[in-house]
Order: C-alpha cells, then structure tokens, then sequence
C-alpha cells in the first residue's frame, strides 16, 4: 500500500546553493543510485531508519528495558543495536532521555511540509528564491512531489526538482509540466563506468535529459567533479559535447568533491566508499572548467 504521507529526512531553510537565490530545500529519502561520494547517505535508503549514537549514553538502561523487542544491549564498549531484532518502532527514540537514539528519516503530511515551505514566502519575494525538491530522489515519491509542486504553484512560489534524472520518462514529463527549473546531476557519460560508481548505468538518465530539453523545460546541469573518477579531458569534453545540443539548458555547475558528508557515514554506521581523496584540486576545476567553457557552455563552481 502506498504511505499517505512523503518520507522525508529534513527541510532546510535559507538554502543558497539548491537552486537560485534564497530557497527552502526539502529532502525526500529514498534513491535508486548508490554513489560511493553520496553526500546525503541518510537519504538513500527509503525507510525510517534509527541510529545509536554510544556516546550520549549516560548509562540509565531505559531503551533497553524499553525495547518491545529486546534489541539493545550494553557493555564495556558501549550500547548496542541488533538489527535482525530492531522493527524501527522508534520506542528507544521517543523514551531516551540523552538523545542517544535518532531517527533518520520520518512521514510528513503534504500541509505539514506546505506550512515550512510558507515560512520563507517573504523570503522568496524579495530575493527571486523559492523551493527546491531534493534527495534522496524526489521522482521516487513522485505523486508526493506533484501534489506539493501543484501547491506551491497555487502560491506563485518558484519550484526547482534537483535530481539524478533516474525514473520513468512520462514521470519526469508529468513533473516539468509543474516545475520552473530542474537541477539535473550528469555523472559519468559512460554507461559501464556509470553503473560501477552509482550503482546504475546511465542510458536513461541520458535520455530522460534530452527528453526534457524537447519538452521546453528550463535545467542546469550539475557535474559532481570527483578526481581520477570523472574528470578526465574525455570524460568532461563527452559531457560538454552532449549538453550542446540541449535546449533550455542555462549552464552546467561543477560541484568539487569534498570529504565534509565522512561523519553521516560514521554515525550511520555505514561504510564510507568515499574515503579515498577524490577531491580535485584548484588546478583541476579551472581545467574542466576551461574545457567546458571551450565547448560554449556557461560554468560555475558550487551552483
């Protein structure tokens, strides 16, 4: 049965770099690709999730005397979650009076969500900002996502869906009908590499792009620039040559790979992929930069 209600794992506010000018992101969870640079892990898997977090732990046993399910237990190296016992009924979260449980991950009601977004209106009239749709994947909650962008569309609020572009063609289509600007992240343009680094191959996320220049959507192109992965003079010049022939494009943002996400996997208890340096120097990003410009495009770092 379909959940009544967007999973969700923040609203951020007075965001700068999702989009133009002063927004209010939203994040859904849940995503089809698992990049190994994920900056928003805690958005990849499309379940409530709980974390454990040891040292908050003041050592007062009520999670474990509280548990429905005997889950938790402590001893000399902290408190411990086992999974296979764990049903995420969040008993250990809403009783913990150190905090040392969270949850990751929650439902929201569409005039839940509507009632932040209308927090910043004013916001979004004097700066030409707005809201933008993020992840996760939105268009993997996309009847969620349509009914909120019809909302906020009923208030005259600039929307922007920031996306991998991984969904069914007519889903994508349905959403540009309802969307000012799409944040369109293009990761490796070849497809066996694609696959080994997100999970996916990219065929159609390739088309879906093209399919949204046919369809008059207005889109930026994001390059999350990772060292030795996909910033090679090929790689950038492939990317540069399939963007040119896209209409409603308006530039392409390079977004250099940093390191700053290593703590989410920490405390998620994950393992971070990403943990190689990866991130690409200042001599780099003037170089892909150059090779796009080269090509004609408009560029800018960070977006």
């Amino acid at each position: 049965m379909r959940q009544s209600n967007p999973l969700l794992f923040a609203i951020k506010r007075y965001a700068l770099h999702d989009g133009p000018n002063i927004r209010t992101t939203v994040f859904f969870k849940g995503c089809p690709l698992s990049c190994f640079w994920c900056h928003n892990p805690e958005g990849i898997r499309a379940e409530t999730e709980v974390v454990t977090i040891s040292d908050r732990c003041i050592g007062c046993r009520e999670c474990i005397h509280g548990c429905p399910k005997d889950a938790l237990t402590v001893d000399r190296q902290g408190l411990h979650r086992d999974l296979e016992r764990c049903t995420t009924c969040l008993e250990c979260v809403e009783i913990c009076p150190a905090l040392a449980h969270e949850a990751v991950g929650y439902y929201s009601g569409i005039d839940e969500v509507m009632r932040e977004i209308e927090k910043d209106l004013a916001f979004y009239d004097k700066s030409g900002g707005g809201v933008t749709f993020s992840g996760g994947e939105p268009l993997q909650q996309a009847e969620h996502l349509l009914e909120l962008l019809k909302r906020c569309g009923e208030l005259g609020i600039h929307r922007a869906v920031d996306t991998s572009g991984l969904a069914p063609t007519a889903t994508l289509l349905d959403v540009a009908r309802h969307t000012e600007m799409f944040l369109y992240d293009l990761k490796h343009m070849d497809s066996h590499s694609h696959q080994g680094y997100t999970g996916v191959p990219n065929e159609l996320i390739l088309a879906n792009l093209q399919a949204l220049a046919q369809s008059g959507a207005a889109f930026r192109i994001r390059i999350p620039l990772l060292a030795g992965i996909n910033d090679s003079d090929e790689n950038i010049a492939a990317t540069a040559r399939f963007a040119m022939g896209l209409a409603g494009l308006s530039g392409i943002d390079i977004l250099p790979y940093h390191h700053f996400a290593s703590a989410k996997y920490t405390k998620l208890k994950t393992g971070y992929r990403g943990e190689r340096n990866h991130c690409p120097t200042k001599e780099d990003i003037s170089r892909v930069r150059k090779i796009l410009e080269q090509f004609g495009h408009q560029v800018t770092i960070g977006g």
